[in-house]
């Protein structure tokens, strides 16, 4: 409330003055969760990959970001996010920008686990959370996953960055993928842009979503029929501890009750506060989830994946 229209005896009491505060508060953080919303997939695919140049790393296709950053704008930026990433020199601007645009090293780490754990997707039904690029769900989709649904903080990353990303690897001229041991090494970009081909039934089992958490969780649960994962993959989602939440809220609701969460995470995310431990903490004293480290990396800073699944499943 603005000082003209608040009630005076609010100034002379503390407790009401701190109150307010705190209302405002949460107000302004309120303000910056993004609403739930569901992307369409264009009829004409060539659309999706119109002026996109693709590089390749562990034999999947994805967007050159310097090349959106130059040509990503206007409509097809309504969030402005591109801009506002470029002239902060930033990958992070909470509530605004949530890093969607860059691939993050944890990503290759859990694409590694899959292969060594062997891990199922045929049939299954698949979340990947916080997709950013959307490999994560990509390999899913090539492991013959049923359906598998992506989604990302910013709208802008689904329709610049996921969707295109997914069109280029699950269309005819689609590759499988390569070893581990490439992951690092990235073949030159195209030199123009890919022609979508064939396969429009692998993209009938892919919807995508942008918004926070909490709000993408309502949209898919009040969905016919309601949508429960039996695998949902996330990457660098816990840095930041206030988002801890909304993270597990969603896991809890969207998770098969005999389902799997598997998270790859810095141990600790310097500058942010969040990490592995801290939210292990957190699913802890929640008494929800029970959780199991299943790798370790210690190259450079030093990254887990966690698995995580109800105190109660199989």
């Amino acid at each position: 409330k603005s000082r003209e229209t608040a009630d005076p005896a609010a100034d002379s009491s503390p407790q009401l003055a701190a109150a307010e505060h705190r209302d405002e508060a949460a107000l302004k953080k309120n303000l910056c969760v993004k609403a739930a919303k569901e992307h369409s997939i264009p009829e004409d695919l060539n659309k999706v990959l119109e002026n996109k140049v693709m590089e390749t790393v562990l034999d999947l296709s994805h967007v050159k970001l310097s090349v959106v950053e130059m040509t990503c704008s206007g409509e097809a930026d309504s969030e402005g996010i591109v801009s506002k990433s470029v002239s902060s020199h930033s990958d992070l601007i909470p509530g605004v920008y949530e890093g969607g645009l860059k691939i993050w090293e944890c990503t290759f780490d859990l694409m590694e686990y899959f292969s060594e754990a062997e891990i199922e997707f045929t049939n299954k039904t698949v979340l990947d959370l916080g997709c950013g690029a959307g490999l994560l769900g990509i390999v899913a989709l090539r492991g013959e996953a049923a359906r598998v649904h992506f989604q990302d903080y910013n709208s802008t990353v689904i329709d610049e960055i996921t969707l295109p990303n997914v069109v280029a690897n699950c269309t005819s001229e689609g590759r499988r993928m390569g070893s581990g041991k490439d992951r690092r090494a990235s073949k030159p970009p195209s030199k123009r842009p890919r022609k979508a081909e064939g396969s429009p039934d692998v993209l009938n089992r892919c919807r995508f979503f942008s918004g926070g958490w909490a709000q993408v969780s309502q949209l898919l649960l009040n969905s016919k029929p309601c949508s429960k994962y039996d695998i949902i993959l996330t990457s660098e989602t816990i840095y930041n501890p206030d988002y801890y939440s909304a993270l597990h809220d969603a896991l809890a609701q969207l998770l098969d009750r005999n389902g799997r969460v598997y998270l790859a995470s810095k141990v600790h995310y310097f500058g942010v506060g969040g990490g592995v431990y801290l939210f292990e903490k957190f699913i802890e004293e929640k008494n929800v989830f029970r959780t199991s480290m299943v790798k370790t990396i210690n190259q450079g800073l030093q990254r887990c994946i966690m698995e995580i699944a109800f105190k109660d499943s199989c």
